[in-house]
């Protein structure tokens, strides 16, 4: 295969503040670009019907569930998924259009780079965060657990990767981050419930402990500041909260 054409797909809800950079950003490398919104209350589908794009509601059953189903609805083999709140660096679009003259595999992966209260984290575990964005929907799919999900290839060609960083703008205020973290330990609770996993508060605080000393200490976050010491803190709270939203459903369920 030589030259392809690439679906571009996104799944949005109340994305007002970030969906046209996000667009603006795919407008260059994709033949197509597939919006599926879960019913927005804001302007997110004003804003979309500005764009050349193909606009579809459609009610939301999970993030791995949207994204596939929004997948599914690519014309093109090859898709380019990225989420509302990301945008394609000009190295990244280079390379994606390099790509599309020279496809040699099934996976594309690149680096994502995550700016968080108005500063570039490059430590705390956040980079490099090597995202499997670009791929051949017939050799693979959305899989992994709700909220963190993860594209899975099964093809056997090793996926190669891009030059240039997926910017992610991912909080612009502490507190979204602190509700953010809250709303994600209980869907992977209900995840890890569903799958019959155990808990207890002894293994809530071990996992938090483990996590703060494995993302401050070894992978540097305390070279990110402030925000890196805010970061590594929550994730931790996260870990913890995910394991006692846990032993609670447990609980819960016995009864």
């Amino acid at each position: 295969m030589d030259s392809i054409k690439i679906s571009g797909v996104i799944i949005t809800y109340n994305e007002e503040s970030n969906i046209a950079r996000c667009l603006n950003s795919l407008m260059d490398v994709c033949d197509e670009i597939i919006v599926v919104d879960s019913f927005s209350t804001d302007k997110t589908k004003e804003i979309c019907i500005g764009y050349d794009v193909t606009f579809i509601e459609h009610a939301f059953a999970g993030h791995i569930e949207q994204k596939n189903f929004a997948v599914s609805q690519a014309k093109n083999n090859v898709v380019l998924s990225l989420d509302a709140d990301e945008e394609l660096s000009e190295t990244l679009k280079q390379s994606i259009l390099e790509v599309k003259q020279n496809w040699a595999t099934d996976a594309y992966y690149f680096n994502r780079l995550t700016n968080f209260c108005g500063a570039w984290i490059k430590h705390s575990g956040w980079y490099p965060d090597a995202k499997t964005r670009l791929w051949d929907k017939r050799y693979g799919t959305w899989g992994g657990e709700n909220p963190h999900d993860t594209v899975i290839i099964t093809s056997n060609k090793p996926r190669v990767k891009l030059k240039g960083d997926l910017f992610h703008y991912s909080f612009h205020r502490l507190e979204d981050h602190a509700l953010r973290a809250a709303k994600y330990a209980e869907i992977a609770a209900k995840a890890m419930h569903q799958r019959g996993k155990k808990s207890s508060i002894g293994k809530a605080i071990g996992s938090a402990l483990i996590l703060f000393i494995k993302s401050f200490f070894f992978k540097l976050g305390f070279l990110d500041g402030f925000y890196g010491i805010i970061i590594c803190v929550t994730s931790a709270h996260t870990s913890f909260l995910k394991y006692v939203y846990l032993h609670e459903l447990n609980k819960k369920a016995k009864h």
